[in-house]
C-alpha cells in the first residue's frame, strides 16, 4: 500500500487525512487518494488530469516535475505527498 499525504495548505480548503492506496502509477494513486475526496480533486488536478501549476506532488521525498505524464510507478510502502506552492510577491 502506498500513503498519501495532504499537505495543511490544502486542508484548510477540504479536510482530507493521511490515506493509504494501492500501489500503481502516479495517475492511479492520486485518482484513488482524489476520488475519496472529491472537492480536493480540483485543487490538484487540472480538467485534463494534468497536476496543476502550482501543485507539488513528492514520492518519497523526490518532487515529480512532468506535471503532464503521471505514469511513474509508485510502489508499496512509498509515500506520496501533495503540497500547494504559495506565490506572491
Amino acid at each position: 500500500m502506498v500513503t498519501v499525504e495532504f499537505a495543511a495548505s490544502l486542508q484548510r480548503h477540504i479536510p482530507c487525512p493521511p490515506q493509504t492506496v494501492a500501489a500503481g502509477s502516479l495517475a492511479q494513486v492520486l485518482g484513488t487518494a482524489l476520488q475519496a475526496q472529491q472537492g480536493l480533486r480540483s485543487y490538484v488536478l487540472d480538467d485534463q488530469g494534468h497536476i496543476r501549476k502550482h501543485v507539488a506532488v513528492f514520492v518519497n521525498n523526490d518532487m515529480h516535475t512532468q506535471r503532464q505524464l503521471l505514469t511513474r510507478p509508485v510502489a508499496a510502502g512509498d509515500k506520496v505527498l501533495v503540497i500547494q506552492c504559495l506565490t506572491g510577491g
